[in-house]
């Protein structure tokens, strides 16, 4: 901004300012209404002009429910449930988190290439690198959110509040006992492509367990395990791509993920098996 010179036709302060308004101090007869109405007419400079007066806004207290919001759990939407509803993974957490996923590779991608979208750093312990490797290039625009590790080789990742942290741990059937475990700010997404030998004791450690679409005789001992019933138990053999009951010890929600434009770009149509 630019302030004006000044000039010789301007040197003097009663052509530079407003003459002052004639004061009323001292003279004799003058009134309390002399002195405002002078005080009002004097320029407000530096404080602009007075706005327009309105009346406050009110709500009568039986229309307060008209004013709510939608809002729900946050963290990353992994997907849409039965009545269309976004489905909220709270996967950043102040205390261990432990997630097991018995599913295809497309949804654990899903999950990580979301999370890194929340701020958090991913770190992938992985036997297939190149499955994962155009995903961490492509995820964070050129910075690392996306690491991969080889398996049992994941170092110390540093977690905090402000720098949250996601292990997702493709190992295949058998994944060995992490060097890396979950924590605060920290969780761990174990990846399993079917029902092993291992899955019952990670089942009952995990916060959360997904399943997809499995055999019949896996959905038996998978529904025995987290106490399902026989209904939902026989519906994870016949679940579409894409879909995951996804459940913890109380509460259990079908939901479907559904890829945006650049997720499907990057990663293909949704698929149980790779």
């Amino acid at each position: 901004m630019s302030y004006p010179s000044a000039s010789p036709s301007s040197s003097h302060p009663s052509s530079a300012y407003p003459a002052p308004a004639p004061s009323s101090r001292g003279t004799a007869g003058s009134s309390g209404s002399g002195r405002r109405a002078g005080r009002s007419a004097r320029p407000r400079f530096g404080f602009g002009l007075v706005g327009p007066r309105r009346d406050r806004h009110a709500v009568p207290l039986d229309q307060l429910g008209a004013l709510t919001l939608p809002v729900g759990d946050d963290g990353l939407v992994i997907g849409v449930d039965a009545e269309s509803r976004p489905a909220v993974l709270g996967i950043n957490r102040p205390t261990p988190y432990e997630v097991t996923l018995i599913g295809g590779l497309w949804t654990a991608q899903v999950i990580a290439l979301r999370a890194a979208a929340t701020g958090a750093r991913i770190a992938v312990e992985t036997g297939r690198a190149q499955a994962w490797t155009a995903l961490a290039q492509a995820a964070g625009g050129g910075q690392p959110c996306i690491t991969l590790h080889d398996v049992g080789r994941v170092p110390p990742q540093g977690a905090s509040a402000g720098s949250p942290v996601v292990v997702v741990r493709d190992c295949g059937m058998r994944p060995p006992r992490g060097r890396v475990v979950s924590g605060p700010w920290q969780s761990v997404v174990t990846l399993l492509p079917y029902l092993s030998p291992v899955a019952p004791r990670l089942l009952e450690k995990s916060s959360l367990v997904g399943v997809q679409r499995v055999s019949p005789d896996e959905a038996t001992q998978i529904g025995r395990i987290m106490g399902l019933p026989r209904g939902e138990s026989e519906a994870l053999s016949t679940l579409a791509d894409g879909v995951t009951l996804w459940c913890t010890p109380s509460d259990r929600q079908f939901v479907m993920t559904q890829a945006t434009d650049a997720e499907t770009g990057l990663l293909g149509s949704a698929r149980r098996m790779d």
